[in-house]
């Protein structure tokens, strides 16, 4: 792959935009035809946004990827450091200038469906990640909360395109939950090659961090019942038990294997995500 669409995760953009397209699709339904000119420059926002993200995190953990991931460009050599440092850069003002633009002038973007909350998401989700970059990834927990926070933001900023940003709040908040629970897995995994930086496992010991990660993962179970509960989604949403067993697996297996239960809640994620999508058809 091109040196710069690895520099700026191609594949993670590309996810995002899935994310605030089903957020928008939980939102409307079939309806989302109707909103195509704001669900298309949020498309655009997410993309430019989390390519500069992780231009500007390949820039700053320059020298811990030398050993961490050095298949990166910047520690190959592909890539000047202050080339990704300021295109990283660059790419988090433009989106940030986008999101602020389409609500000043939305006729000039030709988007109908723009306001304050979408603008807010953008900004505020702008602000978390240079946050991050700079010193939340280094306290341990804080950076895994806010990585969480910034993927419930994807399906959020959907809904708010939309018009109706509460339909979403379900999927955003059970994102962020089974999100700070796969974080911590994860540093447990990467224990030994995080250098420099304070883990939740690193504080509190493994076991104790695992414990963490499995109520996270479980409480995102619990959640999973609100939209039956409150009779938002159709019966096709029972898919979601599905989702909820992998979950309840990975809570499980989290004590044994880390990798195996961040792997596991992936999965389940993605389960969760079509069990949302058929619950509106």
């Amino acid at each position: 792959m091109n040196k710069y669409l690895r520099l700026f995760r191609f594949g993670n953009g590309v996810m995002g935009i899935v994310g605030v397209v089903v957020g928008a699709f939980i939102a409307s339904g079939f309806d989302i035809a109707y909103y195509w000119p704001g669900i298309m420059v949020s498309s655009i926002i997410v993309f430019i946004f989390m390519a500069g993200g992780n231009a500007i995190n390949d820039y700053i953990d320059r020298e811990i990827d030398l050993k961490a991931h050095p298949e990166r460009p910047v520690p190959r050599g592909e890539i000047a450091p202050d080339t990704a440092r300021n295109l990283g850069a660059l790419m988090m003002l433009s989106a940030i200038i986008l999101g602020i633009l389409a609500l000043i002038v939305p006729e000039l973007l030709d988007i109908s469906f723009w306001d304050p909350i979408s603008a807010v998401i953008v900004v505020l989700a702008a602000v978390l990640m240079i946050s991050y970059e700079i010193f939340l990834k280094q306290r341990g927990f804080i950076g895994n909360v806010t990585i969480a926070v910034l993927t419930g933001m994807l399906f959020l900023l959907g809904g708010a395109v939309c018009g109706d940003v509460m339909a979403v709040v379900p999927m955003a908040l059970m994102a962020m939950l089974v999100n700070i629970g796969r974080e911590i897995s994860k540093d447990i995994e990467d224990e030994d090659s995080d250098e420099g930086r304070r883990t939740l496992p690193m504080v509190i010991g493994n076991t104790n961090a695992a414990i963490a990660s499995a109520g996270f993962f479980l409480s995102g179970v619990a959640l999973s019942v609100w939209p039956l509960l409150a009779d938002l989604l159709n019966d096709f949403y029972m898919l979601v038990f599905a989702a909820d067993a992998m979950f309840i697996y990975a809570a499980i297996i989290v004590f044994r294997s880390a990798h195996k239960a961040q792997k596991a809640a992936k999965f389940a994620m993605a389960i969760a995500l079509v069990a949302f999508v058929i619950g509106v058809i």
